[in-house]
């Protein structure tokens, strides 16, 4: 039985953005990503995957990291590149999703951060996911050892585990914004008093004024520490939850120090929060800039709205531990013998 291929996607700029100046965030080199991919990969074989579909950026992350394997004949795999043209933007990982679709990847390991798992999520919303972190402020990505993380993958791939094991969708933000294109976020959603997009990094907190979160976790940086320091949602919660922010402190307003970037402490003022059930929704009015997944995207007109509903309609994300326990529960690593137990 043919089964379905591999998608590989890593994303040359991720870990290398304008927070490294003022936070303290780790830097991800392509030879490191290259490295990574090798790992996965060579899990994946290991796992059964025998095809593979991969992005071939403009740095050749995944290209090269192939040629590494095949020069040294670590693993029998066949691989072909997506068919479109590397712009250097974002718009390079929602095409290499749409295309992957296309070529009925039963899985996807994508590199990057935050901001790369949402641009593939708006290229194809529901992949079976396995989101490896190498960016800047990682809630939806994990950091995990690629070369089981490549062997999970592979066996949701190849389904050799048959439906074990399979993952629920994720929570995701649907952003619909009067008179222009509709817009998501994976973890958080921010609005500022900015007036203008700019730097895409979010790094002055005076100018946040409300959050809209899938996760609440306090053991994490970014928007979703502020939420989670206060009242926690978990990626399993059938809710989301809803921040208002003032610039300065106020009566009533709780004064919150928050790791907004790693390494990097920041005080907000929060006035209230909210919990918000799935299908639930929130409006917000412009002027101000929307910022998703930590990044600035879409400036709002005076009068303009743009309305947020929490939905749990995203990527299936891949849970190695749950998918490894599986497999040591089958043959699948132990040559189809049995090792018995007492």
């Amino acid at each position: 039985m043919k089964t379905r291929p591999l998608g590989i996607v890593a994303n040359p700029a991720s870990g290398k953005d304008v927070r490294r100046l003022v936070a303290r965030a780790s830097v991800f080199d392509n030879q490191e990503k290259r490295a990574i991919v090798v790992r996965a990969l060579t899990g994946a074989a290991a796992a059964g995957v025998r095809n593979v579909v991969y992005f071939n950026d403009k740095h050749s992350i995944a290209a090269t990291a192939l040629k590494d394997l095949e020069e040294t004949n670590a693993i029998n795999i066949k691989a072909r590149p997506v068919d479109i043209e590397a712009t250097g933007t974002a718009l390079d990982t929602i095409a290499a999703a749409r295309a992957m679709h296309e070529a009925d990847c039963g899985a996807v390991i994508v590199l990057g951060g935050d901001g790369t798992s949402r641009a593939f999520t708006m290229g194809w919303r529901t992949p079976y996911l396995m989101p490896l972190s190498t960016g800047t402020n990682n809630v939806f990505p994990q950091m995990l050892e690629a070369t089981v993380a490549g062997s999970a993958a592979g066996l949701i791939a190849t389904r050799a585990l048959g439906r074990r094991a399979l993952p629920q969708p994720a929570k995701v933000i649907d952003v619909e914004i009067d008179g222009e294109r509709d817009d998501l976020a994976l973890i958080d959603a921010a609005f500022t008093s900015d007036r203008f997009v700019g730097t895409r990094a979010l790094l002055n907190p005076e100018r946040l004024r409300e959050l809209l979160l899938t996760r609440a976790d306090p053991a994490a940086v970014g928007m979703t520490s502020i939420g989670g320091l206060i009242r926690c949602v978990d990626a399993e919660q059938d809710e989301g939850l809803s921040v208002s922010l003032s610039a300065t402190p106020k009566r009533g307003t709780i004064k919150l120090t928050a790791p907004m970037a790693p390494g990097f402490f920041q005080v907000v003022h929060v006035s209230a929060t909210r919990r918000i059930k799935l299908n639930g929704q929130v409006t917000w009015k412009g002027p101000g800039v929307i910022a998703l997944d930590g990044e600035r995207e879409r400036f709002l007109k005076p009068g303009q709205q743009a309305r947020l509903t929490v939905r749990r309609n995203g990527p299936r994300v891949i849970d190695v531990v749950s998918v490894m326990q599986a497999a040591a529960k089958t043959s699948i690593f132990t040559g189809r013998a049995r090792v018995k137990t007492k």
